[in-house]
């Protein structure tokens, strides 16, 4: 009987276009963190630092609006808590890109290592492909194209760790700042996290491509 009712009655297809819109502003912080992170040009990083900023905000904004339709809507495209979920995720990859960038400002740190640079761009793959999942949630029954994108967020999640990892044991190694290395190794571990938070969206949308596909 559930599922003549879920086949009778539409779902609410205003939930799409939203998280089209969350991973579209997610591309776009994460390009504008990895062009940051090579810029040379201080004016230009911190010009750059001012949109990741207002990206964060647009970020929220979109968020509160997907919270909004979920405590409003009736049917929707998939399970309450999966959409949660997701939303969530999306946000929390957002304010770690902010929250590196902010670090980065505020740590006063001009001299952008390998390590950092790589991490930037392994968080804009990672986010390159969850755009592409999101956006292929609508083609439940061909569920091909999400497999294959979670798949590489995973591995540039694990290509990230390492990155991570050699760059901390370089730093105590190489670094006598005391100061410095608490700088850098929160930078670094902010940077990472957000490839970790990449991979735990991912793990959302594998979870709901179960249940429905």
């Amino acid at each position: 009987m559930a599922n003549i009712l879920s086949f009778l009655i539409p779902r609410e297809k205003k939930f799409f276009p939203l998280f089209d819109k969350a991973a579209d502003n997610l591309v776009e912080i994460a390009t504008a963190l990895e062009k940051m992170v090579n810029n040379p040009d201080l004016e230009q990083r911190r010009k750059l630092i001012r949109d990741i900023e207002r990206m964060e905000h647009h970020g929220d904004t979109i968020c509160h609006e997907i919270f909004n339709e979920l405590n409003s809507t009736f049917i929707t495209p998939f399970d309450r808590e999966d959409i949660h979920a997701l939303n969530t995720a999306l946000d929390d990859i957002i304010d770690y890109i902010h929250g590196s960038a902010k670090r980065i400002d505020l740590y006063q740190i001009h001299e952008m290592t390998p390590a950092i640079r790589k991490l930037a761009e392994l968080i804009l793959q990672a986010s390159e492909e969850l755009n592409v999942a999101v956006r292929e949630l609508r083609n439940m029954k061909k569920p091909g194209k999400v497999k294959e994108a979670c798949v590489r967020i995973n591995s540039i999640e694990n290509h990230a760790d390492d990155i991570f990892d050699t760059a901390i044991a370089r730093l105590f190694e190489e670094e006598k700042d005391a100061i410095r290395v608490i700088k850098m190794k929160e930078v670094l571990s902010n940077l990472e996290t957000a490839t970790d938070m990449c991979e735990d969206a991912a793990n959302v949308i594998e979870t709901i491509i179960v249940k429905y596909a």
